[in-house]
């Protein structure tokens, strides 16, 4: 059955399992996430290939709202540069969501196996992860949860294309959102100080995978001990929400001013003074000249190998914890709202009582109230291609 004849929430449109499996083949669960498992399908009429999510409804009222928050945003999005929706079946115990299957690397193992990095090749990707963004907020949709994990090459072609996949998380933008939601070392400096936040999230997001794919460093990192999670968490907080990020000697030696002008622009501390997607796509540095052809592979990977090796930047850091700590103030009747910014992620840090999650962990990205995901324990990553 085409998804558009699916009605989400009208019970008596339910799918049978058979239809699933009348249509595709299921091979075995390549990647496990926080609400869902990934497959491999096959269809089985014209062989084609093709990733299936498929969630769970006894697993929650998140997992559920999850799943359907996703569908309804897939639904309405149609781009070269995001993973395109191609079937939905809804059965009385499942959702099934098919989506194009992406087979090329992330953009780390990509970098990885180059003879040659420049700044060039870094303004190709953040140019194509502009568009689609700049598409997405036409429509207002707020992804909130942008990632190098969560940028793809479309297939293993010298010259494919990046796609952005993930979209559990995004929202329509229907006035200012107020819950928090990301992955921690993504967040923007209002989402970490519970402000009201739109489409700019985005935005910073971007401008720190920039900052990563510059120079193999993120630009906010706490070198506390690893068993002190209490101090990490509230110290990486009061760097975010100050902005507290440097261009350091000597892995930005060789980068163009330009570069560190757009990264600046990007992750402007203040939300309504930060580029837009639409204008830094006209930023010379991506639609210029100001990019350089400097080989700069060796600087970048020796830092993402030293920075990222551990299952692609501390995995262990606890998303859980961190998202409590941010909504802690909220969720106290005795606890009056924070003054400021840098208040609140103090008074959270103060008030968190979680435990810690076991290292190893993957940082799942985490959603409260109406923002269709929560956190949940997370499953590290099988191996295996990156997918929907």
């Amino acid at each position: 059955m085409p998804f558009g004849c699916v009605t989400l929430g009208d019970k008596k449109d339910y799918n049978q399992p058979s239809e699933v499996t009348d249509r595709y083949d299921l091979g075995q669960v390549i990647k496990t996430e926080e609400f869902c498992e990934i497959f491999r399908a096959k269809e089985k009429t014209t062989g084609k290939l093709y990733t299936c999510k498929k969630f769970l409804k006894r697993d929650g009222r998140k997992v559920r709202k999850a799943a359907k928050n996703e569908i309804i945003i897939l639904k309405m999005v149609k781009h070269p540069n995001i993973l395109q929706l191609v079937d939905v079946y809804i059965t009385r115990k499942e959702y099934f969501i098919f989506l194009e299957l992406a087979t090329g690397r992330e953009v780390f193992d990509w970098i990885l196996d180059q003879g040659y990095y420049s700044e060039r090749d870094t303004s190709n990707v953040i140019r194509q992860v502009l568009e689609a963004v700049a598409y997405l907020h036409s429509l207002k949709i707020v992804h909130r949860n942008l990632k190098l994990e969560n940028l793809v090459y479309y297939n293993r072609l010298k010259n494919s294309k990046i796609v952005i996949s993930d979209f559990h998380l995004a929202k329509l933008e229907n006035g200012l959102i107020k819950e928090p939601c990301g992955t921690p070392e993504y967040l923007a400096p209002e989402v970490v100080g519970r402000q009201r936040y739109g489409r700019p999230v985005d935005c910073w997001a971007i401008g720190v995978i920039m900052y990563i794919l510059l120079s193999g460093n993120p630009p906010f990192y706490e070198e506390a001990d690893e068993d002190d999670y209490e101090n990490h968490d509230k110290n990486l907080f009061r760097k975010i929400l100050a902005g507290d990020y440097e261009f350091d000697p000597p892995y930005w030696d060789d980068i163009s001013q330009a570069a560190k002008e757009l990264v600046t622009r990007l992750m402007e501390v203040e939300q309504d003074q930060r580029i837009t997607a639409e204008e830094a796509i006209s930023h010379e540095w991506i639609s210029g000249n100001a990019a350089s052809d400097k080989n700069i592979k060796d600087g970048v990977c020796a830092q993402i190998e030293k920075n990222f090796a551990r299952a692609k930047w501390k995995k262990a850091v606890r998303v859980t914890t961190l998202m409590k700590r941010l909504r802690a103030p909220e969720q106290t009747e005795t606890a009056p709202a924070p003054a400021t910014a840098t208040a609140a992620a103090t008074a959270a840090a103060a008030t968190d009582t979680a435990a810690p999650a076991t290292p190893g962990t993957p940082p799942a990205a985490t959603c409260n109230g109406d923002g269709a995901a929560t956190a949940a324990a997370a499953t590290a990553e099988a191996p295996g291609e990156q997918t929907g």
